[in-house]
């Protein structure tokens, strides 16, 4: 459920294919891993995994879910558009001895081939609403096992909440989509069509049961130098769109968010949730 667009209203949202290129070193270092109490309760509720499952991490980022969850699966596909996202899932599973479990793909979730009935769980990480979300639903229906789920897992970002620092930060994100004229990048109404017809709904009328929503909040203290990094892990600030600006970013990011710090830190409650729903048997 990620808070990376603000702006009017568009007829239809639709995101570019690469808007994170480039940012998957930044994705990797800066995003907030799942908790280990959602990784847990997942494995619990989900399916009976034994180690020998086959789970999807669909638009995986730099994979997130695909390695927490590893330890409880046989075989994992690690999937997402972007070269850059993949390149970074393969090199981790290299460097952990990982490489024969989790087969990383470059591939939308639209275009993606897989057999019927080939999974126990999917897991999608704070992409649903960048995908087709019928057409997606419809093809993950078929892609599981009969009693198979699928897990909608997302968590808020670091300028979604109320504090002093995270208004400050919101504000100074703002300002630079407007100096680098970035706001296109973003579609204005990307969440209005889960607003008009919520998630639960689509995949209540593609035959899924819905089966749980669970909730986990962690506290989080960050520096500014990881905030920093965190803006550049979005697919609207990145890296590449700061570009020769970023030291001039970074200053006026200290100006406006730094006298909010408590001790040279910035401490938020952390919402991580996931949304389960379950193939009938």
């Amino acid at each position: 459920m990620s808070r990376e667009g603000w702006g009017l209203m568009d007829e239809k949202p639709r995101f570019a294919a690469d808007l994170y290129r480039g940012s998957a070193d930044y994705y990797d270092q800066y995003r907030l891993g799942y908790p280990d109490e959602l990784i847990g309760d997942l494995v619990r509720r989900a399916v009976g995994v034994d180690g020998g499952g086959r789970l999807l991490d669909l638009g995986c980022g730099t994979g997130q879910l695909a390695f927490a969850l590893r330890q409880w699966f046989g075989e994992i596909w690690a999937v997402d558009q972007e070269p850059d996202m993949v390149a970074v899932v393969r090199s981790k599973a290299t460097a952990i001895g990982d490489a024969g479990q989790i087969r990383p793909i470059v591939s939308s979730a639209e275009t993606l081939r897989a057999d019927s009935g080939y999974f126990d769980l999917v897991v999608i990480g704070n992409a649903f609403h960048r995908l087709d979300r019928d057409l997606v639903a419809r093809r993950v229906f078929g892609w599981l096992k009969p009693g198979g789920y699928l897990a909608l897992c997302w968590s808020l970002m670091a300028w979604a909440g109320e504090a002093d620092w995270q208004r400050a930060l919101a504000g100074t994100l703002d300002k630079w989509r407007a100096v680098l004229g970035t706001q296109s990048r973003i579609p204005a109404n990307w969440d209005a069509p889960r607003k008009a017809r919520p998630d639960a709904k689509v995949l209540a009328e593609t035959g899924f049961e819905e089966a749980e929503h669970r909730e986990f909040a962690i506290e989080h203290r960050w520096t500014l130098a990881e905030l920093a990094g965190l803006v550049r892990s979005t697919s609207f600030l990145p890296a590449s769109v700061l570009g020769d600006r970023s030291a001039e970013f970074d200053a006026d990011l200290a100006a406006s968010v730094g006298p909010h710090s408590q001790d040279s830190v910035f401490s938020e409650t952390v919402s991580f949730a996931y949304d389960l729903a379950r193939k009938p048997r």
